[in-house]
């Protein structure tokens, strides 16, 4: 027989020193301690500045409703455009979207003029108009980004404004008596796709529709109320006037149809088996544990859907004159500027990690090197003294572009407010409830997680978007 005797490390350095083992080796030892552990890690967790930042309003009804002054639709949206290959086409319903065209009902007009657009392509650099030529065309641009340009005060160009998908311009020149010439020169900075529509083609329709003259007689005759720059209703005032002259009246006009916002919700099922919960909570509660990390996707969700959710998220309920686009790609310090100078007061940007390291090598190339400044205790980036925080839920397209996005927040400034409901059943958070739902016949207990939660922007110049940042220079 044959006998195999398994020695340990320590035990066989101690004989090969030619002595005997004297006490406990670590190795065995170890099968009798505790170890010390680490709470169970994730990965998905981020810093969810927006949560932090937002100023959080209750809602006990379910819904909040954003009460404004009537403002009056002047129809300068954007439009939109289906595409087939490389043949693009504008939606003709989206033709309402010009001034010219708003709230015109004849659809099959519509479809006539979308119809007779016609397509060129336009290389970086190409002038599209140039100031001082016939005006006699309306240009839609379906795809790319063009520089808008003028002449200042003094004589020198200068860049007036950025113009990308869905803009347009050109259209007073299609109803216009004398022979109007270009304002502006148009230049495409990337590769570009317009559509032109004609002054003289519109006229051979508005020849043949007698809808189309019905419709823009009226609309040169129409007694609009006045109103001030945002479009809202105007409050009449008089001053600096002198003696006893006849005052005039006035109110505060509403609008009929103010918006609401309902509470969305995202919600889980977490399910643990008794056995664990039973034998298995030593030295951590593992129902516990399982409820924390379900909670922390909870709320990265929450985040997720407050930047991108269709119907409230903070991306797509921008108002469009708060949607500027970068002026060379990359986002640099005068984008920045031109987003801050767009409102009152601004509290914070937001932006994705890699678009934040984009501007600071745009900010190194020039020499400028960007304040900090300290929230809750942590040193953040700041430009302006507004900070500058990370939110990874901020989409990075295909073409490697994203989003800036600049906010003024709390309910006493008319800014963006994020909305939830404290007080519920089972609440363990706020706004959070985890709801007991029972012990199925395997023996699984189930909780049920929920999480209420919206935001509302008050006033349209709360939010404003830098759109089209390029990153990946």
């Amino acid at each position: 027989m044959v006998w195999v005797v398994t020695e340990t490390t320590d035990a066989i350095t101690a004989l090969a020193n030619g002595r005997p083992q004297q006490s406990l080796d670590t190795s065995a030892a170890r099968n009798l301690a505790t170890t010390t552990k680490s709470q169970p890690q994730m990965q998905n967790i981020s810093s969810r500045w927006l949560l932090r930042m937002l100023p959080w309003v209750d809602v006990p009804g379910g819904a909040y409703r954003v009460n404004r002054r009537l403002s009056y639709a002047i129809g300068d949206g954007r439009l939109s455009f289906t595409s087939q290959g490389n043949d693009i086409r504008v939606i003709p319903p989206e033709l309402r979207e010009l001034p010219l065209l708003r709230d015109f009902d004849d659809d099959g007009v519509l479809e006539a003029l979308a119809n007779r657009f016609t397509q060129q392509q336009h290389e970086p650099g190409d002038a599209i108009v140039q100031v001082g030529q016939p005006a006699d065309r309306l240009i839609l641009i379906a795809h790319g980004k063009v520089n808008k340009t003028g002449v200042g005060q003094y004589g020198e160009q200068a860049i007036l404004s950025v113009m990308a998908d869905g803009d347009y311009y050109g259209d007073q020149a299609l109803t216009a008596t004398s022979a109007p010439t270009w304002e502006h020169t148009l230049t495409a900075v990337t590769p570009t796709i317009t559509l032109s529509l004609p002054r003289q083609i519109f006229q051979e329709l508005l020849a043949q529709s007698q809808a189309l003259r019905t419709h823009l007689e009226g609309r040169q005759s129409d007694d609009r109320p006045s109103q001030n720059k945002y479009g809202e209703a105007s409050i009449d005032i008089t001053s600096g006037h002198f003696g006893e002259p006849l005052l005039p009246t006035t109110f505060v006009d509403y609008e009929t149809s103010p918006r609401e916002y309902e509470l969305s919700v995202a919600q889980t099922i977490l399910r643990v088996h008794t056995r664990v919960a039973d034998l298995y909570n030593q030295p951590m509660n593992q129902t516990q544990q399982q409820l924390r990390l379900t909670i922390e996707a909870l709320r990265e969700r929450q985040e997720h859907e407050l930047i991108n959710n269709p119907a409230f998220g903070l991306l797509n309920n921008a108002d469009l004159k708060q949607r500027i686009q970068t002026r060379v790609g990359p986002p640099t310090p005068d984008d920045l500027d031109e987003l801050l100078c767009r409102r009152r007061d601004s509290n914070f940007f937001l932006a994705h990690p890699q678009t934040i390291a984009a501007f600071g090598r745009e900010c190194s190339r020039r020499g400028i090197y960007p304040l900090t400044t300290e929230i809750n205790g942590r040193s953040v980036p700041a430009w302006r003294g507004v900070p500058l925080l990370p939110c990874n839920k901020i989409p990075i397209s295909k073409a490697r572009t994203s989003s800036i996005l600049v906010l003024r927040t709390g309910e006493d400034n008319q800014g963006v407010i994020g909305l939830h409901q404290t007080g519920i059943p089972d609440e363990y958070e706020p706004s959070l409830s985890v709801r007991f739902m029972g012990i199925n016949e395997h023996a699984v207990i189930s909780y049920l997680v929920s999480a209420y939660y919206s935001a509302a922007v008050l006033v349209p110049d709360a939010l404003g978007v830098l759109e089209n940042v390029e990153i990946g220079h």
